[in-house]
């Protein structure tokens, strides 16, 4: 079964491009927000201003109309309803498991992919699976 999968990880997170590489060898169509379909360098806040991490919340909430982030948001929010499954890559952040929720939240596959130890997370239950390797990850996703 081909797939049309949406990977939410991390910018810091070195399994990332290989589970989008061993996907789409799988076969699977899979969005790569590091390099996204528009052309654009993938979307990092220091993009924005180099201060990013010094920011009053409202600072940050006013930021989030920057054209950057907005034409990112929008990127990334058509591939997500584009896709009918979602990976999410450990470790990662908020965004991430934001990105994973709204699939859930809609009856979406979501599968998560453990590569090293982690945190453990009860709420993980909430998704469709989770795998701990690569060769486990793209069986599940036949």
């Amino acid at each position: 079964m081909k797939r049309k999968i949406y990977v939410a990880s991390s910018w810091r997170n070195e399994f990332y491009p290989e589970v989008v590489e061993a996907l789409r060898r799988a076969g699977h169509e899979v969005y790569d927000f590091r390099n996204p379909p528009s052309g654009d360098e993938g979307f990092k806040w220091s993009c924005v201003a180099e201060h990013y991490m010094e920011w009053s919340p409202q600072e940050y909430r006013e930021q989030l109309e920057h054209p950057k982030a907005v034409r990112q948001f929008d990127n990334d929010i058509k591939a997500m309803e584009a896709c009918d499954t979602c990976v999410l890559v450990l470790p990662c952040g908020r965004s991430a498991h934001t990105e994973a929720g709204w699939f859930a939240g809609r009856g979406r596959t979501v599968v998560v992919y453990i590569p090293v130890r982690q945190e453990p997370e009860l709420m993980y239950k909430l998704f469709s699976a989770v795998c701990c390797s690569m060769d486990e990850l793209v069986e599940t996703l036949k």
